[in-house]
């Protein structure tokens, strides 16, 4: 039984960088090659980034992708590493009639993955299942392929799957036990949301059921705009024992040593007894073909046996954290911001969007701006200065006061537009250091606060970034006690423990415009993240005149949304490209 060495790259590429993302698979390269591994595959369109979204659409973009495959197949044999068989993921088109000016969106596109060895393109796979749900469009974007590529690497048959192919019955996996292989390769741009760690393991198994055969799945790492990446790389046996599995929102190189058929011993599924056959969740008909390439490929063998091992799951305040870390740090870097800047309350929410900008770049790209107003409580200027102190960002101190006292000078204001017009100046101070020192002005209202329209646009939604966006008001107290048991507590005390308030007004809380949010929280979510109705949610135990208030704002709220800054998505259902809701809207729940 030959023993394969395979090495998963689960690396971090940035859209639209093909030279820079070529760069990184040739550097990872070489570190397969040097801990002796035959094959090395790296995430899903490694080489353009994902998701490229309508750049796919560009003739240009598509042929830039094809030229660069072909130039990396060279370069990487030119490094000395032509015997190494490089999975990677680019984008595609059938020939020159696919990307004219007459073709119609989505056609004839590919989202692909090339099997790369001496200095060749050795084969290629386009990806069957399109996702269009949540926030793919792949529908829109690409046309599926019809056929599954195995190429068989020292006598072992490998099969080459995308992202999607895994999520779904069917298709390739079918296609791969009908095949017999020995191997499936599956590689991922798989977003991040809180627990789908513990939905991909169950899933990977299924699929070796399915396909009767080991599989090894490499997802990406890294932000990309709302989404991020969190790695989570994973092989399992064709019996659907665990083999390794990477960190979750690290950067490494899982490398592991599979004992895999010979494909002349291999099995046909199709025609196995019962008792030998794979168990899959359905028996679903496939007619995909098979398209077989037999490379000049022998395995060298190796002196030391490798295991990947298996990396403990994190907790669950700890993914979060992370994937905030990332999120925001990749938004900088990739956008080229130098530092960013935020309105340093004293509250709960900024406390932790700074917790989590210095964690992400260092206190020294890092400016929180104390802007009190005339309502503005002595221990909340103390709490921002603590806070600035702890974590030791940047800390200027801006009174608005006298701006503000100037326009009322000017116009007869009262009431919610006085409280509006605090928020606002204090808007137009953060963007005016974003424009004086190149700043990118992060915003810090929370995802409960984004639902019922608790803001005020142009005032405190200001801004480039937001890494509260899609979190809960609840959770974000939950983050803030657990970053406060990760060394030195970044957080003051009082900001955790205080009763949340704008400080628009004399002793204003939160609660006098809005439910306790440990009501407030279960009600949005299963509003917007399950897309309860009314009925449901008065069935799951809330009051139905608090339903109706909440369903109301959130509902009332959609423009305000519809303006607001990006921020990463840790949920099953983010504000932005994962729900998209028309403004102008007249249907009420229970109407």
């Amino acid at each position: 039984m030959p023993t394969l060495r395979i090495a998963l790259a689960q690396v971090n590429s940035t859209v639209g960088d093909i030279p820079g993302n070529a760069a990184v698979i040739r550097r990872w390269s070489r570190a397969a090659a040097d801990s002796g591994a035959h094959l090395v595959a790296f995430p899903e369109m490694m080489l353009t980034g994902y998701p490229i979204e309508d750049l796919v659409f560009r003739n240009s973009f598509v042929d830039a992708s094809q030229r660069a495959l072909r130039a990396l197949a060279a370069d990487l044999a030119a490094d000395g590493l032509g015997e190494l068989a490089v999975v990677v993921g680019y984008v595609d088109a059938d020939g020159p009639a696919a990307i004219s000016s007459e073709a119609a969106p989505g056609n004839g596109r590919r989202d692909a993955s090339a099997l790369l060895h001496r200095g060749e393109v050795a084969a290629t796979y386009f990806k069957h299942h399109l996702p269009n749900y949540g926030v793919f469009d792949e529908d829109r974007h690409f046309e599926p392929g019809d056929s599954l590529t195995v190429v068989r690497l020292g006598g072992v048959d490998v099969a080459l799957t995308v992202c999607e192919d895994i999520w779904q019955a069917g298709g390739p996996f079918t296609a791969a036990r009908r095949a017999g292989v020995g191997l499936v390769v599956n590689i991922n741009a798989s977003p991040y949301e809180l627990n789908k760690d513990d939905v991909r393991l169950p899933l990977v198994r299924r699929r070796a059921a399915e396909a009767g055969a080991a599989v090894a799945y490499v997802n990406m790492i890294g932000g990309q705009d709302e989404l991020v990446f969190d790695g989570d790389s994973i092989i399992v046996a064709a019996d659907g024992e665990l083999l390794a599995r990477a960190g979750q929102f690290t950067e490494e190189l899982l490398v592991h040593d599979l004992d895999l058929p010979l494909a002349d011993a291999a099995p046909n599924a199709e025609l196995a007894t019962d008792a030998a056959k794979p168990q899959v969740e359905q028996e679903i008909p496939d007619d995909m073909a098979i398209d077989q390439i037999v490379l000049d490929f022998a395995l060298t063998a190796n002196e030391d046996r490798r295991e990947g091992g298996v990396t403990e799951r994190i907790a669950d305040e700890a993914e979060v954290w992370a994937a905030l870390v990332m999120g925001l740090r990749d938004y900088v870097d990739k956008n080229g911001f130098r530092s960013v800047v935020l309105g340093l309350s004293g509250g709960i929410d900024s406390a932790v969007v700074a917790a989590i900008a210095v964690d992400a770049l260092g206190p020294e790209r890092v400016t929180g701006v104390s802007l009190p107003s005339g309502y503005s409580s002595e221990h909340s200027k103390d709490d921002a200065a603590d806070m600035a102190k702890r974590t030791g960002l940047t800390y200027r101190v801006e009174p608005i006061q006298p701006m503000v006292d100037a326009f009322l000078a000017n116009m007869s204001l009262s009431g919610l537009a006085v409280e509006n017009l605090q928020a606002r100046v204090r808007g137009v101070i953060l963007m005016a250091l974003s424009n004086q020192d190149g700043h990118l002005v992060l915003t810090t209202g929370n995802k409960s606060e984004l639902a019922v329209g608790y803001s005020t646009l142009y005032g405190d939604s200001v801004g480039g970034y937001n890494p509260l966006k899609d979190v809960p008001k609840t959770m974000v107290w939950q983050l803030a006690r657990w970053r406060n048991t990760q060394g030195d507590p970044p957080i003051p005390e009082n900001s955790i423990t205080k009763p949340p308030s704008a400080e628009l007004r004399p002793d204003q809380k939160d609660s006098d415009s809005l439910p306790d949010y440990e009501v407030l929280d279960p009600i949005i979510k299963g509003y917007v993240d399950h897309d309860l109705g009314r009925a449901e949610l008065i069935a799951a135990g809330n009051d139905p005149a608090l339903v109706d208030r909440v369903l109301r704002m959130v509902d009332l709220a959609e423009y305000k949304r519809r303006q607001s800054a990006p921020g990463t998505k840790i949920s099953g259902k983010a504000f932005g490209r994962d729900r998209r809701l028309p403004i102008t809207n007249r249907f009420r729940e229970g109407n």
